[in-house]
């Protein structure tokens, strides 16, 4: 266990009355997601456990409410034994999601992701726990057939990574059939930003998504960055994604956690804001938050991606309450660029 020191400390408030506290075990949950995960679990009255084995995750991103079991996914005995101590839900964050690693070493995501997910999902079994939230992708839909994409849109993954999500959303499935284990899967789009309170400080290890790259070049740890394709069918040429706030993220699986143990049932669900930001955009936000000139390298295209990519979340909105709340570009860069400092 770390000492108090180590660990930041949040004031919880009292539950409401007539809520129900639950007991959730958030796997992945000193990660960059987890982190703001279990951060919302806390403020919203329920009691949040960490399982971590700190390959990615950050002993700083742990809060002192919640206890930290450092363990891994591909330890299914470890994993029994943390399940069986009367946990109401988990969430599943744990994943390698290195997209051009996924399709080098397709093994490793393998065991990782699927086989570690198995164990989650036997083990949760074997121990009566009967709800998880389970950290998806925009991956799974592969190439956008239309726009926005919603959960209908045909699944056809284009990565590894993709694959070993879908896959885990078909093994949960029949989990609900075999076992009347519901869950649900969040089909995340871009995740960015951070909380904004300041309480969650580990920057994420190897970043290999847009903004946290902006930002280290912003702040000098990268020379430079490259923009791969300025000739898309887009308003300026540059890819458009449908950038999320991690902090609006963690609130979905939060609310996904409390609509399960109120009985409903199993969905996938995306979560996005339904806008697109291209690259440039973020570049030149970036640059006005900051008040850096970026060096800026335009590159070819790379294979496999699209032009355009934003989701539909008015399932949700509708299935769940939830609405992000987070969705200017730059107080979202704002929140990220304040860890440089």
């Amino acid at each position: 266990m770390l000492r108090q020191s180590e660990k930041t400390v949040l004031f919880i408030p009292a539950l409401g009355k007539g809520r129900k506290m639950a007991k959730v075990l958030v796997i992945g949950g000193a990660g960059y997601i987890g982190s703001h995960v279990v951060k919302a679990l806390l403020e919203k009255g329920h009691q949040a456990a960490v399982y971590d084995n700190l390959s990615t995750g950050q002993k700083v991103n742990l809060f002192e409410q919640a206890e930290f079991i450092e363990g891994d996914i591909l330890d299914s005995g470890l994993l029994f034994d943390t399940l069986r101590n009367g946990f109401d839900a988990v969430v599943h964050l744990a994943a390698k999601k290195a997209v051009g690693e996924s399709m080098e070493k397709p093994n490793k995501y393998s065991i990782n992701n699927i086989q570690g997910s198995l164990n989650i999902l036997m083990a949760m079994a074997e121990c009566g726990v009967r709800h998880i939230v389970f950290s998806s992708s925009a991956a799974v839909y592969g190439m956008p057939e239309y726009l926005p994409v919603d959960e209908a849109h045909p699944l056809n993954p284009i990565n590894y990574y993709g694959f070993t999500k879908l896959e885990i959303e078909k093994f949960m499935d029949w989990y609900d059939r075999l076992k009347d284990m519901r869950y649900v899967a969040l089909r995340y789009f871009n995740a960015v930003g951070y909380d904004s309170e300041g309480k969650i400080r580990g920057k994420e290890k190897n970043p290999q998504n847009l903004l946290p790259i902006i930002m280290e070049t912003a702040a000098g740890v990268r020379d430079g960055m490259s923009v791969f394709g300025s000739d898309y069918d887009t308003r300026d040429g540059t890819c458009i994604r449908d950038y999320i706030h991690v902090s609006d993220l963690a609130s979905a699986h939060v609310l996904a956690i409390e609509k399960l143990i109120e009985g409903m049932p199993s969905a996938v669900l995306n979560l996005g804001t339904g806008e697109g930001t291209s690259v440039k955009e973020m570049i030149d936000a970036a640059e006005k938050v900051t008040g850096k000139k970026l060096n800026v390298t335009y590159a070819g295209r790379r294979a496999g991606d699209p032009a355009t990519l934003i989701a539909s979340s008015e399932k949700a909105r509708n299935l769940l309450g939830w609405k992000p709340q987070i969705t200017d570009i730059e107080e979202i860069i704002r929140t990220t660029w304040n860890l440089e400092h």
